[in-house]
């Protein structure tokens, strides 16, 4: 084997035991989508929980959902965003922060509008941007970081 693929295959086999030292503990969960690729739906260390990012995804089918309007797809995201939220043990006003990618940054007041349901009181700190292509071209993927 190739010294680069030799150590990549020791790197990869090495991970699991890594994230087991470093105290994270993968957080997954049946009522959120499954993830796509190669990350996990949340990883928690310590009081902190590093939330990937969602996009509207149907957890029962692992596919995009019928309404594909801004409100339907936020809500969804919102949902399999709580999903892994209480999986872990915390609850959405534990969230502290949040990264809003939207395919169009005109349609963020009726983002904001459902958005706002969700954090009815004390709001998380938020970054919204709009991006050029996001994950099976959705209108709009949420990541978020939770703490107690």
């Amino acid at each position: 084997m190739r010294p680069a693929l030799a150590l990549l295959a020791a790197m990869l086999l090495a991970a699991p035991a890594a994230l087991a030292q470093s105290g994270a503990e993968v957080i997954a969960t049946p009522n959120s989508p499954a993830a796509i690729g190669p990350y996990s739906q949340a990883i928690r260390v310590g009081n902190t929980l590093y939330l990937a990012g969602q996009i509207a995804l149907d957890p029962a089918t692992n596919q995009m959902i019928a309404d594909r309007s801004i409100e339907a797809e936020t809500r969804r995201v919102l949902d399999n965003l709580k999903a892994v939220v209480e999986a872990a043990g915390f609850q959405m006003s534990d969230i502290v922060s949040t990264t809003v990618f939207m395919a169009d940054l005109n349609e963020f007041g009726r983002m904001n509008a459902v958005y706002a349901t969700y954090f009815p009181t004390n709001p998380p700190a938020r970054a919204t941007v709009q991006a050029a292509r996001l994950p099976r071209d959705v209108r709009i993927e949420i990541a978020a970081i939770a703490a107690r």
